[in-house]
C-alpha cells in the first residue's frame, strides 16, 4: 500500500527522506514554514494517512479536515503546536523522537550559559563596530550552583559538563522526586520552589504544557540570588517575558541566554533585543545537521511503523490512551 504523507516544513533531512521512498511513501512539504492555511488547506484537499509535524501549527482544523488521517509524528519533542486534543478524540496517536536532538540542545545550553556569563555577545558586537570594549566584569562559573528544572536527556547532559568545569549541579523533575539521581553528583530538590534560591544559573529542560506555562515570573525570579542567569533552551512561554525583562534590567538577573521566547520570530522592537545582558539564538538548539538528520528518521520510522502495523516504542507516544483502542488492522484501512 501507498502511503501519503505530509511534512509541514519545505524540506526533511535526506536520512527521513530516504526512509519514506523505501517504502514508496508519497510525501508533500509545505511552501512557506510558517503557514497554518497551507497547512489546514493541503489537509483539507489531499488524502494525508501519517503528518510529520515541524514548527508550523497543526491545528485542531487541519486535523478534522483530513478523515484519512492515521497517525502524526512530531519532529522532536515539543507537540505545544499540535492539536492533541483533537487527535486524541480522533484515535490518532502521536509520536515524538526524543534524544535525537538532546546532545545539540545540551550543547547550545552550555554556548548560551558560557556566552550569557562572560559577555560574549556584546563584546563580539562592541568589535564588530570598530570599538575595543573590554568588559572584565564577568561570572566565572566554578564553584557556583546550577539548577536544571527537568532532568531528561537534555539536562543530564548539560549536567556532566557543568559537573566537570567545578560547578556544583541540583535538578528537579517531578518524574524524578524519589530515588537515586541518574547522575552521579547532582541533588535532587523536591520542588522549584526548592531549587530556586540555590541556583547562580537556572536552565530550563521542560515541555510546554499548562503546569509550565510561566512557570518562572517576578516571584520566582526574586528567589533566585541578586545576579544569577538565566538559560532557556526549551519553549519561551515557560518564562513569563515582562517579568524577564524587568529582572534583568534591574540587576536581579546579571544576564540570559535565550534561544526560545515567547512571540517568534522575535518581534521587530522587543525589548529583549535591546538589552546589553541578553544572548538571543532564534530557537536552532536542536537544528544542527546531525540533530535533523535524527529527527527525521526517528519521526519517518514512527509513522511507518504505524502505518505498516509494526511495533512502535509506546513511551514515544504522547497520548498512549489512544494505543490500547486502535488494533494494528485498524492502521491502515482507516
Amino acid at each position: 500500500m501507498t502511503f501519503t504523507v505530509l511534512v509541514t516544513a519545505p524540506k526533511l533531512a535526506s536520512a527521513g527522506v530516504e526512509l519514506l521512498a523505501q517504502a514508496g511513501a508519497k510525501v508533500l512539504y509545505l511552501s512557506n514554514a510558517d503557514s497554518v492555511e497551507e497547512v489546514e488547506h493541503l489537509m483539507a484537499s489531499e488524502p494525508f494517512d501519517a503528518v510529520i509535524s515541524r514548527t508550523v501549527e497543526l491545528s485542531a482544523k487541519a486535523i478534522a479536515s483530513c478523515p484519512t488521517l492515521k497517525v502524526i509524528s512530531k519532529h522532536g519533542v515539543g507537540v505545544s503546536n499540535i492539536a492533541v486534543d483533537a487527535a486524541t478524540q480522533r484515535g490518532i496517536p502521536i509520536y515524538v523522537t526524543p534524544g535525537a536532538n538532546a546532545q545539540s540542545v545540551a550543547e547550545m545550553t552550555l554556548g548560551l550559559m558560557l556566552a550569557a556569563a562572560r559577555r560574549i555577545g556584546w563584546m563580539d558586537r562592541e568589535l564588530h563596530a570598530g570599538r575595543w570594549s573590554r568588559a572584565q566584569d564577568g561570572v566565572e562559573l566554578q564553584g557556583k550552583t546550577l539548577g536544571l528544572v527537568g532532568f531528561g536527556q537534555i539536562g543530564q547532559r548539560v549536567a556532566r559538563a557543568c559537573l566537570a568545569i567545578g560547578m556544583d549541579v541540583i535538578a528537579f523533575d517531578p518524574a524524578l522526586k524519589e530515588g537515586a539521581s541518574p547522575v552521579p553528583g547532582v541533588r535532587l530538590m523536591p520542588s522549584v520552589d526548592a531549587l530556586l534560591p540555590l541556583s547562580h544559573v537556572l536552565s530550563l529542560h521542560v515541555p510546554l504544557n499548562k503546569h509550565t506555562r510561566n512557570l518562572l515570573g517576578a516571584a520566582q525570579f526574586a528567589a533566585m540570588p541578586r545576579g544569577a542567569i538565566l538559560v532557556n533552551t526549551a519553549r519561551g512561554e515557560v518564562v513569563d517575558e515582562a517579568a524577564l525583562i524587568v529582572a534583568l534590567q534591574s540587576g536581579q538577573l546579571y544576564a540570559a541566554g535565550l534561544d526560545t521566547m515567547a512571540r517568534e520570530p522575535l518581534p521587530v522592537g522587543s525589548p529583549l533585543a535591546a538589552l546589553d545582558n541578553v544572548v538571543l539564538t532564534p530557537h536552532v538548539g536542536g537544528s544542527t545537521p546531525a540533530a535533523l538528520a535524527g529527527m527525521a528518521s526517528g519521526a519517518a520510522r514512527n509513522v511507518l511503523g504505524w502505518l505498516q502495523g509494526r511495533p512502535v516504542d509506546a513511551s514515544a507516544c504522547v497520548n498512549p490512551q489512544v494505543l490500547s483502542s486502535t488494533s494494528s488492522l485498524s492502521r491502515a484501512t482507516a
